[in-house]
């Protein structure tokens, strides 16, 4: 099956209210989209409701949805076009947006905290994929990597716990990830405002060479505590 396949039942399964599993490039990901969704994911990954969903995402939907400088804009676009890594940006969202303002009270509380949202892009054909059908239908895709709180990102589908893959109404076996980390982490954080990272994660180093050399950022080797 194809990750444009993969993305429609994913889709559907999330359009739906359920509760979908499934990997991207960047690890194995637990989505929802309606708030017991939401509430399951949290539940199913024993998971603090301080920590914030963060949302599938492209260009297109950075563009619309996030409020940042042309400097910062500049620099997504470097990562994410000119050399193809993953990113993950935190970034003050305007609220307005169909992905935001069709979004239950429930999840739109857990997937943004102080007027900001955390938003995955290129991570993948099937994440991708999946980004562009809740960007045209208004339906944004939250949720978390798939594994059990504090428990480190899986990038096999026979790694993700047991009790994560069966809470799930569908869970797809898509293989080995295109990235791991030895610490078990999934893609950089990057915020929007200060250009610190939330997350040293995949790419990191390669991001923050980008930043430097094409951008003149420095992004700092220490996380936003």
């Amino acid at each position: 099956m194809t990750a444009e396949a993969d993305a429609e039942r994913i889709f559907r399964t999330v359009s739906r209210g359920g509760v979908a599993v499934f990997g991207v490039d960047v690890g194995y990901a637990i989505v929802g989209h309606g708030g017991d969704a939401i509430a399951r994911i949290f539940a199913i990954k024993q998971r603090s409701f301080a920590k914030p969903c963060g949302c599938f995402g492209n260009w297109e939907m950075f563009e619309q949805i996030i409020d940042a400088d042309a400097r910062a804009r500049r620099f997504v676009s470097a990562v994410i076009h000119d050399h193809g890594l993953p990113l993950s940006i935190v970034g003050r969202f305007r609220p307005d947006h169909p992905i935001l303002a069709n979004a239950p009270d429930f999840t739109r509380r857990h997937a943004t905290k102080g007027g900001t949202m955390d938003l995955l892009m290129n991570a993948g054909a099937r994440h991708d994929a999946l980004a562009a059908l809740a960007l045209e239908h208004g339906i944004g895709v939250f949720g978390s990597s798939a594994n059990m709180s504090l428990g480190g990102s899986k990038y096999a589908f026979e790694d993700v716990e047991p009790a994560v893959r069966s809470g799930a109404d569908l869970a797809l076996d898509c293989g080995a990830t295109r990235y791991s980390h030895p610490q078990g982490l999934g893609s950089t954080i990057i915020d929007m405002d200060s250009m610190r990272p939330f997350r040293i994660g995949i790419a990191f180093d390669d991001i923050r060479r980008i930043a430097a050399t094409e951008c003149g950022m420095d992004i700092p080797g220490q996380v936003i505590r």
